[in-house]
């Protein structure tokens, strides 16, 4: 099989794993801007037959909705951003401890803390749990964004590069006079910044996107998040508004779409560097 083939070969296998993903998301802002009447119609009507902005009007603004879909959204975004830039200052700091400088057992420390990525995340569930409800944290903004605060696999991932980074370059900080702390903040960070924004993106998305822990750590309306929000209403007020329920599944989608356009060039050099396959 010739070179020439074989990218032709992958060129459709990679067009057709792109139309897979792309489909479905494409049906959902499609049926967004559908009437309730013909969105449950069925049918492979791929375009509405009459756009309609009446399903993003009420999903928003509709007086007859009682339920705060704009504060699920602020909560979504407020406990992402938040708990990202956590993630990204504390695992950067951990990562070049154990890459740098002289912490006792460090060899020892560091094969442990990454073992903890074998643990799974639902096994965490009640011990977390309990300790934000003696904490008197619970339906908080904290239970939101503190769980996530610091992982193993951000530590892991900065840790990789630091390990790797010129150690020339922390010496000519040092005989210039910079202490540990400037090193790190003015020779290493900004070199790292690709990796950064690699792990802040994955972060707020694991985030934005968590649906378990914020239905089990919330009871109130006004703390829940925008993915609790959309399963509230797919088996509440939406249960046969197909039309609205995917205005609401859309603008939920709209904050990671940016994220992502943002950071994307960040993104692809942070990948490439650490070489996440």
């Amino acid at each position: 099989m010739s070179k020439r083939t074989k990218n032709i070969l992958l060129i459709v296998l990679a067009s057709i794993i792109g139309i897979i993903f792309i489909v479905p998301i494409f049906w959902m802002f499609s049926t967004s801007f559908k009437s309730d009447f013909e969105a449950i119609a069925g049918g492979l009507n791929w375009l509405p037959k009459k756009f309609t902005f009446e399903n993003y009007s009420y999903t928003l603004f509709g007086q007859g909705l009682d339920v705060p879909v704009l504060r699920w959204m602020f909560n979504s975004l407020f406990a992402g951003i938040a708990g990202s830039l956590l993630i990204v200052f504390i695992d950067a700091m951990a990562a070049y401890a154990l890459a740098r400088l002289d912490v006792p057992f460090k060899k020892f420390i560091f094969p442990m803390f990454i073992s903890t990525l074998m643990i799974p995340w639902v096994i965490t569930f009640l011990p977390l749990y309990m300790e934000f409800s003696n904490a008197g944290l619970l339906n908080t903004y904290a239970v939101l964004i503190f769980p996530y605060s610091g992982n193993a696999f951000g530590v892991f991932l900065l840790y990789q590069f630091f390990k790797s980074f010129p150690k020339e370059l922390e010496e000519a900080a040092h005989l210039d006079g910079a202490n540990k702390w400037k090193i790190f903040t003015k020779v290493v960070v900004p070199s790292a910044r690709p990796i950064m924004w690699t792990l802040g993106i994955f972060s707020f998305m694991t985030i934005y996107n968590d649906f378990l822990w914020p239905l089990v750590a919330t009871s109130s309306p006004e703390m829940r998040t925008i993915t609790t929000g959309i399963a509230i209403m797919q088996q509440g007020s939406f249960v046969s508004s197909y039309g609205k329920l995917m205005a609401l599944t859309s603008i939920a989608t709209v904050p990671i779409i940016i994220i992502f356009l943002i950071g994307q060039k960040q993104l692809i050099k942070g990948i490439t560097q650490t070489g996440i396959k």
